[in-house]
């Protein structure tokens, strides 16, 4: 319980309760140019004991699979969803405010784990915390599972395609986004394309083109 609370209050210190461009209606703990993340140096992370904070930014995967659920709300309207790799919540918060019978948040970083509780808290949404890796399992509540952007590493990539693969196989529905990573597995459906406006320190361009794919 208390390294929870320090998680939660190091949140709280390091971030500013912020809206994003393409997802006004939700509010997140996020870094911003006047919090020590923003430009936080791998010096600074390893000092604190740190993982990179990739919890305190709403990358455009998250967005764009946030704004497309919430403006096709059936999707998981009804249904259990799996957001896996939740990051900072935001695509989790939009399946519960799409009417999603239940949202597990999937995280191994601890600091996103709070990260995600304080943010569905500021959404006034009730989601459920997974910490382990879910990669090559399977519950037979999920009925869709959601991933922001899980695409931008090799190993990470071949691990995640083997696995979505086969919970499409098994009759899961799998949507996830993807802002052109080099990964990204063939075959995939395009379902809604966003332009999102994003930052130089995060992402090579100020608007970055993400695409949602049904697997």
């Amino acid at each position: 319980m208390t390294v929870a609370v320090s998680n939660a209050a190091f949140v709280r210190e390091h971030t500013v309760l912020s809206q994003t461009a393409l997802v006004p209606e939700l509010a997140l703990h996020l870094a911003t140019e006047v919090t020590p993340l923003w430009q936080a140096t791998q010096d600074f992370l390893e000092h604190n004991s740190l993982p990179p904070p990739f919890w305190a930014f709403a990358w455009p995967g998250g967005q764009a699979l946030a704004r497309y659920l919430l403006d096709q709300p059936e999707v998981v309207a009804g249904r259990c969803v799996l957001s896996f790799a939740a990051g900072s919540g935001i695509e989790a918060i939009a399946a519960a405010k799409a009417g999603a019978s239940a949202v597990i948040a999937n995280e191994i970083d601890a600091f996103a784990l709070s990260a995600i509780e304080l943010n569905a808290a500021a959404n006034q949404v009730t989601l459920t915390l997974a910490p382990d890796d879910l990669i090559g399992s399977r519950d037979p509540r999920w009925q869709v599972v959601i991933a922001g952007d899980v695409c931008y590493e090799k190993p990470m990539a071949e691990r995640v395609t083997a696995w979505l693969r086969a919970l499409v196989a098994a009759g899961v529905t799998v949507l996830s986004a993807d802002p052109g990573r080099t990964y990204l597995p063939p075959g995939l459906t395009e379902v809604a394309r966003y332009d999102v406006p994003t930052s130089l320190e995060l992402e090579d361009r100020t608007l970055r083109t993400t695409a949602i794919y049904r697997w």
